[in-house]
């Protein structure tokens, strides 16, 4: 069977399906493709790819033009990733200013940006502390920034400008003073002391020192701590 080489269009990303467009003859023609887990795997497990590839719009990829499993229509098979040039573009301009424009996109539960220019879409992490975009400004331009820069097919987005709940500003005050705080015990377990730190929204965990710790700290006790590290996705706190 002749391998032929493709540019992806279009994503159904709740089908798990790519469109592809490719030449043949002379002409430009379109056929779809799977990219469920799934089926990369077999790929895998063949040794037809190396590697899972979480498919963007724009990448190149090569395949092989066979029946579906019906026998009814022209299908994608053992398709692999290539190159992106508009991905490492984006990147690459991500490297010199990490602020790019996007629209904010909802696919049941989950957020992703897609980037203007190329239409790759990136999922968006949003921190446990931070507001959860509203309705309306799903399918408006955003501002975003891009992670994850040097993790191949990594990639995630956050809000350039992320708006956090008030317990966290607290939290991110507390952690630039080297404030104490009394922080309340609501779980022990062998594995650790989980404190709320601030209110309920904010919540730590600290190592078990002693083994006694266990049995004499309860739920409802004070311990005072303070944050050594804080960030939109992470916190780190210990006693004092």
């Amino acid at each position: 069977m002749e391998t032929v080489q493709g540019k992806i269009t279009f994503i159904h990303h709740e089908k798990q399906y790519a469109t592809i467009e490719y030449t043949h003859n002379g002409k430009t023609k379109t056929i779809n493709g799977s990219i469920a887990e799934k089926d990369q795997l077999k790929l895998k497990e063949q040794k037809i790819i190396h590697k899972i590839h979480h498919y963007n719009i724009g990448d190149e990829v090569s395949f092989i033009v066979a029946l579906s499993a019906r026998g009814d229509k022209q299908i994608a098979d053992c398709m692999q990733f290539l190159f992106n040039n508009e991905l490492d573009n984006i990147i690459n301009k991500a490297n010199i200013e990490n602020r790019l424009v996007g629209y904010l996109k909802k696919v049941d539960d989950d957020y992703f940006v897609k980037e203007t220019s190329s239409y790759i879409l990136f999922p968006l992490i949003l921190s446990p502390w931070e507001r959860k975009p509203q309705e309306i400004k799903v399918n408006e331009p955003v501002f975003f920034k891009l992670d994850n820069l040097k993790k191949t097919g990594k990639h995630t987005a956050s809000m350039f400008r992320s708006e956090y709940i008030p317990d966290y500003l607290t939290a991110m005050d507390h952690f630039k003073k080297k404030k104490i705080i009394d922080a309340t015990v609501y779980n022990v377990t062998p594995h650790g002391i989980y404190v709320d730190v601030i209110g309920n929204k904010i919540q730590g965990k600290i190592p078990v020192e002693k083994e006694e710790d266990i049995t004499t700290i309860k739920p409802g006790d004070k311990i005072q701590i303070k944050i050594t590290y804080l960030s939109g996705l992470k916190i780190i706190i210990e006693r004092v």
